[in-house]
């Protein structure tokens, strides 16, 4: 009977834990909207968001629209995203909608400090091209090292498969500069995911991730910490994206652009051709200059130290082309000027090309572009 007492005391104790932090994060909304996916999504002022709760921000002025787009030779037409919560309603002006965290998504972490964050075993540690990490997949096309002040890419979405509910399949750009092993990595991420671990479903939902010191202590998963701004109303970051590409039938895509703002400093990003909000320069170390290299592709990241039959992308091997492999294309890159190019000399990344594959090509619709993805565990990947 103690011992029972003794779990339950702990328990209780855990629930109000979570309880407090719920009441910390979750801010009071002005109004609350029911999504048919069993989101609630709350339009929170925007003056009220979590990012002033971190002490580089308590007295940070709103930038509400970039000084400067970067420049391009031709504009590629936007693809609005749409997501699953618009169709029961939008957030009113002057608001930010935000998913709201419900007490069985902090209860599935393992603790409240880890919640949003990346796990340990699920770290890259010199990022994807250096990976030491047991278990960990990925198929990425990487920048040559310089300095790099933006990128610029259209992207279809999948729904793939994840063995485990702790396994996560995603695509996403990655900004990186400092050293993992000086614990100062700092990194602006972007894309899509499947994370049932962090959800509570399968959904693709849109994310953004940053870290400031190798993911030690700062930084999250979407609004879940401080730190990133959000100016839009319309677009809920951590929301479904909808609808997902059909193999071998329609295929549904949208833009991403990540990009630092001469006139703020401040790294905004813009989806499906609307601005969302900004990561303040001040929150960064290496990224208040510039990125020393960029990449693009998917990831799979397993909960056990073994080979998985989680999906990467479609689910199917780049060579499968157009409507049955992911891919990323137009991929471009910002220079110091302000200007976006297309983005060259990369390099592939694929340490496991049974599982999960990558290629890359140029042509004149789709600019350099990759195709990517893959099964997992197959006959010629055990």
């Amino acid at each position: 009977m103690a011992a029972s007492g003794t779990i339950t005391r702990e328990s209780a104790q855990r629930l109000r834990e979570v309880r407090t932090f719920l009441r910390r994060v979750n801010k009071a909304p002005v109004m609350s909207i029911q999504s048919p996916d069993g989101d609630i999504i709350d339009c929170v002022p925007i003056s009220k968001q979590v990012a002033f709760d971190h002490p580089l921000l308590k007295n940070h002025t709103i930038q509400m629209q970039p000084s400067y787009h970067p420049y391009a030779d031709s504009n590629i037409a936007p693809h609005p995203i749409t997501q699953t919560w618009h169709q029961n309603g939008k957030c009113p002006e002057n608001t930010i909608p935000i998913r709201r965290i419900k007490e069985e998504d902090v209860l599935r972490a393992s603790s409240i400090n880890w919640y949003g964050k990346k796990r340990h075993e699920n770290i890259q540690k010199f990022h994807p091209e250096d990976s030491v990490t047991t278990g960990h997949q990925y198929a990425v096309a990487s920048s040559p090292t310089g300095n790099y002040y933006g990128t610029e890419l259209t992207l279809n979405l999948w729904k793939p498969m994840t063995e485990a509910t702790q396994d996560f399949s995603l695509t996403q750009l990655w900004m990186v500069a400092g050293s993992y092993n000086n614990n100062d990595l700092n990194t602006i991420e972007v894309g899509w995911q499947v994370y049932p671990y962090l959800y509570g479903d399968a959904n693709p939902r849109l994310f953004i991730y940053w870290t400031r010191d190798a993911y030690k202590t700062s930084g999250c998963y979407n609004l879940r910490c401080s730190g990133f701004v959000q100016t839009n109303s319309q677009i809920a970051i951590g929301g479904t994206l909808a609808p997902q590409s059909v193999y071998g039938g329609s295929q549904y895509e949208f833009g991403i652009l990540a990009w630092k703002d001469p006139g703020s400093g401040n790294w905004w990003l813009q989806v499906g051709g609307t601005n969302v909000g900004y990561w303040p320069s001040s929150i960064f170390t290496h990224l208040a200059n510039s990125a020393s290299y960029v990449q693009w592709g998917g990831e799979v990241a397993p909960s056990e130290n073994s080979q998985t039959s989680t999906q990467m992308g479609s689910g199917h091997f780049p060579g499968e082309g157009f409507a049955k492999a992911s891919y990323i294309r137009n991929i471009q890159t910002v220079d110091s000027s302000n200007t976006l190019s297309s983005a060259n000399g990369l390099s592939l990344l694929n340490p496991s090309p049974n599982c999960y594959n990558v290629q890359s090509g140029t042509s004149s619709n789709w600019g350099t572009h990759i195709f990517y993805g893959g099964p997992g565990r197959n006959p010629n990947c055990p």
